[in-house]
């Protein structure tokens, strides 16, 4: 008699309270998606610097907005704590006393140059199901960012692709203007 595989899916709080309890290695690169621990790829050197540039052009909303890079991101409807490239939140005085969710993201930013399929089929509608207001994919070898607004629980509604000599800017930040030159390096 054959027995059913059958899966044990983890809640945020159970991801959270093992990792506390020392269960992954530090420099493990982990996900929970939807209840399931995934393993993320290794960072090389053109998707590390496309984070510092976004990290560095995002700086500049400062006082209103505060930068994240690579930092667990809690969606508790969805079971999962992404590790998103970059987010830039809202400031708040209480983030010493619970940790960001998705109602504190202006705008969450992911770098791809092996991982494409996986960011923009799994991570962004995650993001529009959470209500993430606005996404942007950095696709490193087509050198294009695609951006994400108006989210639905289907995904997002609206999407643009920007290429080299064009400008975007956040959509909670319209007076910030940025190339994508300076977003691609």
């Amino acid at each position: 008699m054959a027995i059913p595989n059958s899966r044990q899916l983890l809640t945020v709080d159970e991801f959270q309270s093992m990792a506390e309890a020392g269960v992954f290695a530090e420099d493990e690169r982990l996900e929970l998606i939807r209840g399931e621990i995934v393993e993320m790829t290794p960072i090389g050197d053109p998707h590390a610097l496309s984070v510092m540039m976004a990290c560095d052009f995002l700086s500049d909303l400062k006082p209103r907005g505060l930068v994240s890079p690579q930092n667990p991101l809690r969606l508790p409807r969805q079971q999962s704590v992404p590790q998103p490239d970059v987010v830039l939140l809202r400031r708040r005085p209480d983030f010493k006393l619970r940790p960001p969710g998705p109602e504190d993201v202006f705008l969450v930013v992911e770098v791809s140059d092996s991982s494409l399929a996986y960011d923009r089929d799994v991570k962004i509608p995650l993001y529009a199901e959470s209500g993430i207001p606005e996404a942007w994919l950095i696709d490193l070898k087509s050198k294009t960012i695609f951006v994400y607004r108006q989210p639905s629980p289907e995904g997002y509604r609206e999407v643009n692709q920007y290429r080299r000599g064009e400008a975007i800017s956040p959509e909670a930040f319209p007076e910030a203007l940025f190339t994508v030159e300076s977003i691609l390096g």
